[in-house]
């Protein structure tokens, strides 16, 4: 889950990592209201759970009142990448003396937590990685032993900060954004960028936190930071029927049960010349509930030309699933051919209850993936 870049300092100020004075708004009348009139210079932030924004006009920097209205009116309802401002954050000014690029991120191929530094920050990292890869520093943490001296000590190599006021500053902030990644089992934290402002002081101008769906519990009060706003209405819908589910745009649709058998699934499509329309994977329960959620969101897809279930009965009972079909197939009324794989649990009883529905059985995933391409094309 992607928090906004308010919903993200607020959890910077629980772990007390210095963030602007600011306040967030959801309409411009309110905010031309209620804006304290003696803090300018202000910067109006537009709020959307993607990057870029400042290229794309998200971002204004109002140096008096005559110039509020006007911003405002740009800001809100405005189309960023595909995502409509409906929030928008304002914030003092602040006189930035230096910026960088700070983030941890949860690294699955090496199994530790990465720590990328940059004393280039305020611009998108990928662009920078792309130009100028050796502006940035990549820290392997092993979760296990944690933070030690010599990261600090090639993080202050990289970046070139020497003074000890500062270094303390940044040591803190550092500590702190790791025990968020730790404590809040986040994906990423990230300030981009992390600035020195007159006064010698390190503040969070930016925030961006990526939250596993797994750990959205740890977050106190996570009730106020929950938001699904980047989802597509059956991402959504899927999330609440306790599905995992990812719309892709291809054409054939997939009802699979477990992670790693629907990743195959997904690979075996596209070798046979096909395109999976989704990921979806019903889990281990054996309640036909979730085969019926899960048709019934296939079916609003309108990409979905062909649906693929691809059923290794485990602890999901094969005659579980055969009972969400032919409950499926009675009330939504589904016109859109159905190539099924069954096999494991309960198999023989899953088979009969399909037989009798008069659809297209495979017998191995080989035959049901070659089957399901083979649909589009007729």
């Amino acid at each position: 889950m992607k928090l906004y870049e308010f919903q993200g300092k607020r959890l910077f100020a629980k772990y007390l990592i210095p963030i602007p004075k600011g306040k967030i708004f959801y309409s411009k009348d309110d905010a031309f209201k209620m804006i304290d009139q003696d803090i300018f210079p202000i910067v109006a932030k537009a709020q959307v759970l993607v990057g870029g924004r400042g290229k794309a006009g998200g971002v204004k920097l109002i140096k008096q009142v005559s110039e509020i209205e006007s911003a405002l009116e740009n800001l809100f309802g405005m189309d960023i990448k595909g995502y409509k401002v409906e929030k928008v954050l304002i914030e003092e000014g602040l006189n930035i003396e230096q910026e960088f690029y700070l983030s941890f991120m949860l690294n699955r191929n090496s199994e530790k937590i990465t720590m990328i530094t940059s004393s280039q920050g305020g611009t998108e990292i990928e662009i920078l990685a792309e130009e100028n890869p050796e502006a940035i520093l990549k820290l392997d943490i092993d979760p296990l032993i944690g933070l030690k001296n010599h990261h600090f000590v090639k993080f202050f190599e990289k970046t070139k900060i020497k003074d000890r006021n500062l270094k303390n500053q940044f040591r803190y902030i550092i500590k702190k954004m790791y025990q968020m990644v730790i404590e809040l089992s986040l994906n990423l934290v990230e300030i981009n960028p992390l600035a020195i402002i007159k006064g010698n002081r390190v503040i969070a101008l930016d925030s961006k936190i990526v939250v596993d769906d797994n750990g959205i519990p740890f977050l106190s009060d996570f009730d106020s930071f929950i938001n699904y706003d980047d989802l597509t209405s059956e991402e959504l819908d899927a999330k609440k029927a306790g599905l995992s589910y990812v719309q892709l745009n291809g054409n054939i649709g997939c009802i699979v049960n477990g992670a790693g058998l629907a990743m195959t699934t997904m690979d075996m499509i596209k070798y046979f010349g096909g395109e999976p329309a989704n990921f979806l994977d019903v889990g281990g329960s054996s309640n036909p509930d979730k085969v019926i959620n899960a048709l019934k969101i296939l079916k609003r897809d309108k990409n979905v030309k062909v649906i693929l279930f691809n059923i290794f009965g485990g602890i999901t009972r094969c005659d579980d699933i055969a009972n969400g079909i032919k409950i499926a197939m009675e009330k939504l009324e589904i016109s859109i051919p159905i190539v099924i794989r069954l096999t494991g649990t309960n198999e023989k009883e899953g088979v009969k209850i399909l037989n009798s529905l008069n659809l297209d059985i495979a017998t191995s995933m080989q035959e049901a993936v070659k089957k399901a391409v083979s649909m589009i094309g007729d």
